[in-house]
């Protein structure tokens, strides 16, 4: 039986042995994805802390505010903290002050108004939190391609090596092969990571933003009443 010309040991298929035999276009390519998938890391350990803590301060406002007696003074108080809804909370009592603070009240363009300065304030909340996930979603969907990109530059450039050598035995195919196969594993490495968490993420902010509307909705319901009176 004729041999193959090559004896596959661990080392050769190490990601350091690899990554240091791989071709300049195929290393750039690595660096790239690997600095993607430690950024893709980053952002998914920063937002998931930062989403978590803010919405357990956020459950914890809603219950004390809606517990709250003197609307004016608990806005003077715990409504002045840097949270989602206690911002909703402010525009909702700055829009309610302008629109009270005349001799007549017009009550119906009142509580459009209030909707809206909530509304937005909603809208802008969400903005906020979603803030640097559009970068998850962009790794996810165009990491693989990069990956892909330094394969097929790899195999080219295994191709080349055995028209120079005019040897087919795998001892020159597959260090080439290998190499460029690595750049596409990288590429799954961040991208799959990125698009598991910008799934979970978003459905996360989803929970914060229908959280968020009804506050925003109940809160409404209590000033419209106030109108009435």
């Amino acid at each position: 039986m004729e041999s193959l010309g090559v004896t596959p040991t661990g080392s050769l298929l190490s990601p350091v042995t690899l990554f240091m035999q791989a071709d300049l276009v195929v290393k750039a390519v690595m660096i790239g994805l690997l600095l993607a998938s430690i950024w893709t890391w980053a952002i998914i350990i920063g937002h998931g802390v930062r989403l978590r803590r803010t919405a357990r301060a956020s459950e914890q406002f809603e219950r004390d505010f809606w517990k709250a007696d003197d609307i004016d003074k608990y806005f003077d108080g715990p409504g002045k903290q840097d949270l989602p809804p206690a911002r909703v909370f402010s525009a909702g009592v700055s829009e309610w002050r302008r629109s009270t603070g005349g001799k007549t009240v017009d009550r119906e363009g009142t509580r459009q108004r209030l909707a809206t300065a909530m509304g937005a304030a909603v809208a802008a909340e969400v903005d906020r939190l979603s803030d640097r996930l559009n970068i998850l979603a962009t790794i996810g969907s165009v990491a693989p391609f990069v990956g892909l990109f330094g394969t097929v530059w790899g195999i080219m450039k295994s191709f080349t090596d055995i028209a120079a050598q005019q040897n087919t035995s795998l001892g020159v195919v597959a260090p080439g092969i290998a190499e460029a196969l690595f750049a596409t594993a990288l590429g799954l490495f961040a991208a799959i990571p990125a698009v598991i968490a910008y799934n979970r993420l978003s459905h996360v902010i989803n929970r914060m933003e229908a959280r968020l509307n009804r506050f925003a909705d109940g809160f409404h319901g209590t000033l419209s009443r106030e109108l009435e009176v």
